[in-house]
């Protein structure tokens, strides 16, 4: 299995009660550390401006800021948005800066890419809100536009969500399709969503990675659609590396991990989040297959690896805290994941590491 973690920026409350002049060192200081420890293989940040679970005037770090300021303070580690929305850039801007932020970080950029959700930012910031249909149209007249501007420098779609007429993207990024084992979109591409007739349709047309339910049930669920539409485009459902994200409570014991949930909760009490709102996440966090002791974690995790989920994006709510929980993760979870590595995986990894 392969793993990617979550720096905090702010957009679940996890910057809460730091000082805004420490946010920048504590999140170059957490990609630092990851970049030093090579089982991580990626870094990631979401791609929101208003807090969850409810806007706030808490910190939210912007994604493609960040992007570019990860790619300058580290040098190994890939470096993800999980995941940019489509319409709060135009896609063929976008595919210039992703270009770019590829050069800086010397082929070490991935890109997350989906619909959008979140209504109330949407609105916020002047996008409107368009219905599911408009929003996953845009979302994939966008991502022929990536393809086509980093495979072949250009782009051109009279579409009617996007009309670009020879918008040029040079340098193309670095992982271009003359390099050995490179990705068919030239950056890897992942679409992220588990929309049944419509992502996960464009997920089989143009994905390198999913990114969907990780669960065992939603998990089995949607990778069997993913498969149907791969045999419906005339897609290998093999090229396709599917992911999922998952909250990480994290214990010796079972004590251990209720108390990382209770102190969870009181963080959000003092970020100023109603009970209402923290009592509808906490259940579905016990549930998850990442909550829990080690041994339990590595048991659900393997089974799902054997499901085909073989990349886990992690998030843990407390590492600008407190980084015993990854460090648990790190000593316990990850070496009985990865002493077993799938031979295609392992090969794939290195080929998307560019031409460094």
């Amino acid at each position: 299995m392969r793993f990617g973690i979550f720096v905090p920026q702010g957009w679940r409350m996890d910057l809460a009660g730091i000082d805004p002049a420490q946010h920048w060192g504590v999140m170059a200081g957490l990609a630092r550390r990851a970049d030093a420890n090579p089982e991580w293989e990626s870094i990631w940040v979401y791609d929101h401006f208003h807090t969850v679970p409810m806007p706030s005037q808490e910190a939210t770090h912007e994604a493609w800021t960040m992007m570019s300021a990860f790619a300058a303070v580290t040098g190994r580690v890939r470096l993800g948005q999980m995941c940019t929305c489509m319409s709060y850039r135009n896609p063929a801007y976008l595919a210039k800066v992703a270009a770019t932020v590829d050069i800086v970080s010397e082929g070490r950029l991935e890109m997350g890419i989906g619909a959008g959700w979140y209504e109330h930012e949407w609105r916020a910031y002047g996008y409107g809100f368009p219905r599911a249909g408009e929003r996953l149209a845009a979302l994939r007249e966008g991502v022929e536009i990536f393809r086509q501007a980093w495979t072949t420098g250009s782009a051109t779609l009279d579409g009617e969500h996007y009309q670009v007429d020879g918008a040029l993207c040079y340098p193309r990024p670095l992982q271009g399709t003359s390099a050995p084992g490179s990705p068919r979109n030239g950056i890897p591409m992942w679409v992220a969503g588990g929309g049944e007739k419509v992502t996960l349709r464009i997920a089989a047309e143009y994905a390198d990675y999913t990114n969907f339910d990780g669960s065992p049930e939603g998990f089995a669920t949607k990778s069997a659609l993913l498969q149907q539409h791969c045999a419906d485009v005339g897609r290998d459902f093999g090229e396709i590396v599917r992911s999922a994200n998952y909250n990480v409570f994290i214990g010796e014991t079972e004590k251990e991990v209720e108390d990382r949930l209770a102190w969870f909760a009181d963080h959000m009490r003092q970020a100023g989040v109603p009970e209402s709102k923290i009592d509808e996440q906490l259940p579905g966090f016990r549930n998850g297959p990442a909550v829990g002791t080690p041994e339990q974690i590595v048991e659900r995790l393997s089974a799902l690896q054997d499901m085909g989920m073989t990349y886990a994006i992690t998030y843990f709510a407390e590492s600008a805290y407190d980084l015993s929980g990854v460090e648990l993760f790190e000593r316990e979870v990850m070496p009985a994941l990865l002493d077993e590595p799938k031979a295609d995986a392992h090969e794939h990894r290195w080929h998307l590491r560019g031409r460094r």
